[in-house]
This record gives structure tokens, C-alpha cells and sequence, in this order.
């Protein structure tokens, strides 16, 4: 650890986050909630919200993929993403739906401001994001793609689209 210039748990505790919250809109899979709180982890963001059936920690399916990330990423836990959402909101945050629908931004064309606080909602694994959530954010963001299936596993959907967001706010760019 020390070679890789990597921080420990306290350090990461008191480290800067992106500006970033990441909702979790009822996904199944613990293994997926677990790779999740690593990314966020690798990517240092504010929070993860843990909305409806989505599991929490301590779980040990979670804690196979998170590999410890459960116990430094900050998360909450909400009744639904609506609710999440909507306390998000309030604290000053742009509601964004990773989503395919009408009038969505593919990721490349969507600006990031790097001064702007993000809640970057993730959905079900099969029914996405609750239309309720869509319709209350702020904007709908979807990742490009070019092949015959339709969507990516949330896991490397929030892995994508954190590092759009880490590479224009964490890394100036």
C-alpha cells in the first residue's frame, strides 16, 4: 500500500470527495452493491444512498466485492429513491438519472460543472430507475452504446459514469 501512495481508512474518512452522491434504486444483487461501494471508494465520493430492497452492510456477499470499501464509503439508508432524491435535492444537489429514456444526454456530450454537487441514480437491475425518479430529476444521462444488447450490469454502468464525473471534477479535466 505504502508503494501505490494509497491512503488508509481514516485517511479517506477525512479525504476531499467528489461531489458526488450515488442512489442505488432497489438492486438485487449484493455482489453488485459490494463493487459499487469499491468504486465509490476508487473514486472517493460523498455517499452511497441504499434505497428500498437494496441491501446494506454488514453482509458478506457485500463485503466479497466491496473488499472493505462498505466500512470507508459514507451510505445511508432510504425507504425509496424518491426519498433519497428529494433530501438530496434540498441539500443542493442535481438529481441525475442514469437512464435510457426520452430526451436523455448520452454521457459524452453531458458537462459536467465541477463546482456543482451530482446524485447520480442507478436502477434495478431488469426494471432501471422507478419512473417516479426519473420524472423528478434533474436530467437523464445514458451510456452509448453500439452493440445488440441494451443496457451494461449497474456495476460497470457506475463505474463508467464515475470516471466521467471523476476525470472533469477530481482531475480538472
Amino acid at each position: 500500500m505504502l508503494e501505490l501512495h494509497r491512503i488508509d481508512a481514516h485517511q479517506f474518512r477525512e479525504a476531499e470527495k467528489m461531489r458526488v452522491a450515488v442512489v442505488l434504486d432497489n438492486v438485487r444483487s449484493e455482489m453488485n452493491v459490494g463493487s459499487i461501494f469499491r468504486t465509490a471508494d476508487a473514486f472517493v465520493v460523498e455517499r452511497v444512498c441504499l434505497c428500498g430492497i437494496t441491501a446494506v452492510p454488514p453482509r458478506p456477499e457485500i463485503h466479497k466485492t466491496a473488499l472493505g470499501a462498505e466500512d470507508t464509503v459514507a451510505w445511508t439508508r432510504h425507504a425509496t429513491a424518491l426519498e433519497a432524491v428529494a433530501s438530496l435535492r434540498e441539500q443542493g444537489y442535481t438529481i441525475c438519472s442514469v437512464e435510457q429514456v426520452h430526451g436523455s444526454v448520452s454521457l459524452e456530450r453531458f458537462t459536467v460543472d465541477p463546482a456543482a454537487r451530482y446524485a447520480l441514480v442507478f436502477g434495478n437491475e431488469v426494471k432501471g430507475v422507478a419512473q417516479d425518479v426519473v420524472d423528478s430529476s434533474d436530467c437523464c444521462i445514458e451510456i452509448p452504446q453500439r452493440g445488440t444488447k441494451h443496457s451494461l450490469n449497474i456495476a460497470n454502468s457506475v463505474a463508467i459514469v464515475l470516471w466521467h464525473f471523476f476525470q472533469r471534477m477530481a482531475l480538472g479535466g
